[in-house]
This record gives structure tokens, C-alpha cells and sequence, in this order.
């Protein structure tokens, strides 16, 4: 076999695989090991290519994951849609192009990567166990990696070779029924409820990094260097409930929640303080109407307001009960009881607003900032959104079977950037409508990111992933400028980018001066890391992976100490 040399990071050592090649671009086959020499060229999209080390021949090492082998129709399935079945990689990229030298941290980012469990397969995209990758920059150099989040759940998964937790569409098959009364029993206590903390990562305003999902529980810490699982975030108040906001507001001087109440149907606003696991509440929204609150996967917030949407697409505790998945999963479509959106202020708690929106449906708000007059009083407020045209069906075409069948059929569901026009003035009726012509990123949108210094201000930009028709999955990564109403879009054959993250320049003074990381998983089987410019919107680097990356959700920026 042959020798395998390695680099010392911190006090961890690992192997120094640096890329697989492609033959398209000219680089010699097999891996590359760093020894210390450095060589540039230029490849054909004109980016220079920084070799670490002379190419050498080698079989791919045992460090290196493989993916798992699927049952039928292999040969169909893209790498994105396909688990990474070895549970942590480390290890250097090549880099074609020049990562700016101010841009010194680490992306992580998290999503399901674990989509089966002995011999069973997952249904949804969003049941897969929590793989987190990342991108540590350094001197224009990459270090990438990725780990298994060590939920119980997914201890348990793989201790038992089989489903052990409720996950978003999965249920445990009880042995009896018995067992079944004592899982409806545990499920009342939330203790049959997943911990797999597969959605999103967040940096606290004290450093700790903590990794999200929509339970409660499922709020696991974790160390941004090594990737290695710390244990649970403990919430030390007694709020209760089991369920809360996937993606909280989070800034270095507060985290911002939301806690649905589903037997009182209501929202908690709550805040916790960074360096405590202590939430406080600063106000509750009642519902308007219907059975249950709206769904509220993510909510935005403006300088001095929270706010809080109130989708028909509404949570259902009877759903929550079977054993099988229902056409709309956790969730029911109630139409009749309307929409709406509420204004609270943070420092009173006060609900200022609360009108009627027409039906919506959106996973990820991008933005929200406060409409003043001359005399610089709020007259509305100004939500964006990445919205599905009330449309319920982009749950079930995330599911797995769907996006692992794709025959170029264009089956995506329209997306459009929706605008919330919320009046402060005792109107009751705020307005939803498109803020550019959808047709400028494809009709298709979601997963979204802003520059974070401009979180809850007026702004310009938002980056995002968009359409190429036809497809069954946003496949393009856009820029969508607000105020000229146009969009520019970068495309692959073949690729699947997961969520362009923007990374403001230390010191810039124009919102769009930074850059925007993304990974790509690719059709051939491969994947790689991708910087474009935040204001160009051009690339300016890559870096290929030794393996193929499935899928990714959300991300966040760890700068370096």
C-alpha cells in the first residue's frame, strides 16, 4: 500500500489529501500530498491553479469516505441525494484561483447527510442525520472536513441498525402494541421526538457554535475546529414546549426565538442573552384563527420590531400521531383560515400590528427593514421572503424518491421573492407581492443569505440559490439586486449548489464588497468548494473535494480568534 503522509493542524493530525483530479482540467490523476513546494498555473476558466505538492499515483485512502451504495438506479442518483456513509475526513484542497488573503475563519455548514440506517431508506430530504462540513480559510489556503453530528438519535440509529426517534416524515415501527402505547406516551413527553440536529449552525454571541433543529432538544453544541460533538444545549428556563423556530435571529449581542404554542395557539417572543441558556419572554402573539399556529421555520426581524407570520399552512398534532406520513407531513393546508403577519415590539413586547397578508407559503425569510417618513417616524414595515405562491406542494417534491428520479422533466415549483407591505397605521390588510420579476432568477428561490451587517436595516442585495429550467431542484446560485430588480445567475451542467453564504470584507463600506462561499455537488460524483465575488458575482476560486458531498442546508461564519 502506499505511504501516506500527513499535516499537523492544532494538536490533530490527519491525511493530507488535497483533491481528485479531473482529467478535463489537465491535472494528472490520482491524489496530490502536500510536501512543502508550491507551483501556479492557469487552467481554462483562467483561475490560477495552486499545486501544494508534486501529483503523485495513489489508491484512495481509508481516510477518504465512501458513499453508500444505492438499491436500484444507481446509475440515476445524484451524489447530492446520496449518503456519505464514513463518519468524519479531514484535509487540505487544492485551490484553483486565489482565496483573498482577508478572508481567515470557518464556514460550517450543516444539513442531512445520513439518509439510511442498516437496510432501511429515508423518504425526505429533511430526515437524513446531521453531517456538518467545513471550511476553514487561512492565508489563502483551505482546510475542508466533515463529521456526523452525534445526536441520541443518531447513536441510536447506529447502534440498532434501525430507526429509533421521530423524525420529520419517519416514525419508529413499534414491536408490539404495547410498545406503541409507550411510544404515543413518550411522544406527549417529547422524548420520542428526534434530537438530530440536521438543520441549520449557529455562532452564539459568546463563541459557542450550536448546531439546530426545530425541536427543542434538538439543539446540540459542537466544536467549530474539530467538528467533534459536545453535548446538549441545555435551556435552563422553564419555558417549555417541544417544538421552536429552526433558524433563530442571531447577532453577538442577543438570539431571538420563536416558540409556537399548539394547545393555545399563540407565539412566545423570546430572547436569551449571549453567554446564558436562559430565554425571557418579551411577548406572545395570539392567533388569529385556525386549528394550530402557522408553520414559522424561520421569521425576520427590522431594528426595533419582530416579525411574526402567521402561515395556513399550519402545525397538526393528529399528524404528529401516525405512523405514517400524511401528504403534508407535521403540517395541514387550512386556506380557510387566512394569513397574517404580526408587528411586536421588542423592548415592550407589544404587538403594534396585526393585519391580514393574502396566503403564503415560505420556508426561509431573507430580510425585513422599517419604512419611515420625513419626520423619520415607522409608517410599515417591509418583510422579504422567499415565497412558493401558496403553494404546498415543494414539501412533497423534496422528497427523496422525487429529487433521485429527476428525467428532465421541469417539475420544480415557482418560487418568487415575496414582499410583505405591513402599514402601521391601523390598516388591517398589509400586502404580499413579488419584489422582482421572477423570471430574472428562473422562477424558483430559496436559501437565502444577506449581508449580515445589514440584518433588519434597509438593503440591496441577497444572494440565493435559483432556477435553470427545466429542473426538479433550484440549481443555479443568484444575486438579486432589490433596487435595479434584476438578478445575476451562475450555472453549471449538472450541479447542485447548496446555500450561497455572503461573507462581508473586513472594512468594506459597500454592501455587496466580500465574498460568497458555496459547495457544489456534481452529476459526475464529485464536489467541490466554490468562491464567487460578492459584487462581480464571478468566480475566484475553487476547490475540489476527494469525494462527492451530498447535499447542504444552512451555514455560519466563525472568524478566526
Amino acid at each position: 500500500m502506499a505511504s501516506m503522509s500527513y499535516l499537523a493542524i492544532g494538536n490533530s493530525s490527519f491525511p493530507a489529501i488535497v483533491s481528485v483530479p479531473d482529467k478535463s482540467r489537465g491535472v494528472n490523476d490520482g491524489f496530490s500530498f502536500r510536501t512543502g513546494n508550491v507551483t501556479r498555473k492557469c487552467n481554462a476558466r483562467g483561475l490560477t491553479v495552486t499545486n501544494v505538492a508534486t501529483p503523485v499515483t495513489v489508491p484512495l485512502p481509508a481516510a477518504a469516505p465512501s458513499r453508500e451504495k444505492e438499491k436500484s438506479s444507481s446509475s440515476r442518483n445524484h451524489v447530492a441525494w446520496t449518503s456519505v456513509m464514513q463518519e468524519r475526513w479531514e484535509g487540505e484542497l487544492i485551490v484553483e484561483g486565489d482565496i483573498p488573503l482577508w478572508l481567515c475563519g470557518t464556514y460550517l455548514r450543516n444539513g442531512p447527510g445520513l439518509w439510511r440506517i442498516g437496510d432501511y431508506d429515508f423518504r425526505h430530504l429533511f430526515d437524513g442525520y446531521a453531517t456538518l462540513v467545513k471550511l476553514h480559510f487561512e492565508n489563502g489556503r483551505l482546510i475542508a472536513g466533515h463529521r456526523q453530528v452525534e445526536s441520541e438519535a443518531y447513536k441510536a440509529a447506529k447502534k440498532n441498525k434501525k430507526l429509533c426517534y421521530r423524525e420529520f416524515s419517519e416514525v419508529p415501527k413499534p414491536d408490539n402494541f404495547l410498545s406503541y402505547v409507550g411510544e404515543l406516551a413518550s411522544l406527549f413527553s417529547g422524548a420520542s421526538l428526534t434530537d438530530n440536529a440536521n438543520t441549520g449552525v449557529v455562532k452564539l454571541g459568546d463563541g459557542r457554535v450550536v448546531c439546530l433543529t426545530e425541536t427543542q432538544k434538538g439543539s446540540i453544541v459542537i466544536d467549530p475546529d474539530t467538528l467533534d460533538t459536545l453535548g446538549r444545549f441545555e435551556y435552563t428556563d422553564t419555558l417549555g414546549g417541544l417544538i421552536h423556530s429552526a433558524h433563530p435571529i442571531v447577532t453577538d449581542k442577543e438570539f431571538l426565538t420563536l416558540l409556537p404554542d399548539l394547545v393555545h395557539p399563540g407565539y412566545l417572543v423570546a430572547r436569551m442573552e449571549p453567554g446564558s441558556n436562559e430565554r425571557k419572554v418579551i411577548g406572545r402573539v395570539n392567533c388569529r384563527h385556525g386549528p394550530a399556529p402557522g408553520w414559522v421555520h424561520s421569521f425576520p426581524v427590522t431594528e426595533h420590531y419582530v416579525v411574526v407570520p402567521e402561515m395556513p399552512l399550519r402545525y397538526c398534532a393528529q399528524n404528529l400521531l401516525k405512523a405514517e406520513p400524511t401528504p403534508l407531513y407535521k403540517f395541514e393546508w387550512h386556506p380557510d383560515s387566512k394569513a397574517f403577519v404580526h408587528i411586536m415590539c421588542k423592548a415592550s413586547g407589544k404587538v403594534v400590528a396585526s393585519v391580514e397578508v393574502p396566503l403564503f407559503v415560505t420556508f426561509h425569510f431573507i430580510n425585513a427593514y422599517e419604512e419611515v417618513d420625513e419626520d423619520g417616524r415607522v409608517t410599515a414595515i417591509i418583510a422579504d421572503c422567499c415565497e412558493h405562491n401558496a403553494d404546498t406542494t415543494i414539501l412533497e417534491k423534496l422528497r427523496l424518491k422525487n429529487l433521485r428520479s429527476f428525467i428532465g422533466e421541469d417539475v420544480l415549483p415557482d418560487a418568487r421573492v415575496g414582499r410583505f407591505t405591513i402599514p402601521l397605521n391601523g390598516n388591517p390588510y398589509g400586502k404580499l407581492e413579488a419584489a422582482v420579476d421572477a423570471d430574472e432568477h428562473g422562477r424558483g428561490i430559496d436559501m437565502c443569505s444577506i449581508n449580515p451587517n445589514y440584518l433588519g436595516l434597509k438593503y440591496r442585495f441577497a444572494y440565493a440559490c435559483g432556477a435553470q429550467r427545466p429542473c426538479n431542484f433550484p440549481n443555479t446560485l443568484i444575486k438579486i439586486d432589490l433596487v435595479e430588480k434584476k438578478a445575476k445567475n451562475w450555472y453549471e451542467e449538472g450541479a447542485v449548489p447548496s446555500e450561497p453564504f455572503f461573507v462581508p470584507r473586513p472594512g468594506a463600506t459597500e454592501e455587496d464588497d466580500g465574498v460568497v462561499i458555496s459547495m457544489i455537488s456534481q452529476k459526475s460524483g464529485g464536489g467541490y468548494a466554490l468562491l464567487l465575488d460578492g459584487s462581480s458575482f464571478e468566480e475566484i476560486a475553487r476547490a475540489k473535494f476527494p469525494y462527492g458531498l451530498p447535499y447542504g442546508l444552512h451555514g455560519c461564519w466563525v472568524p478566526k480568534k
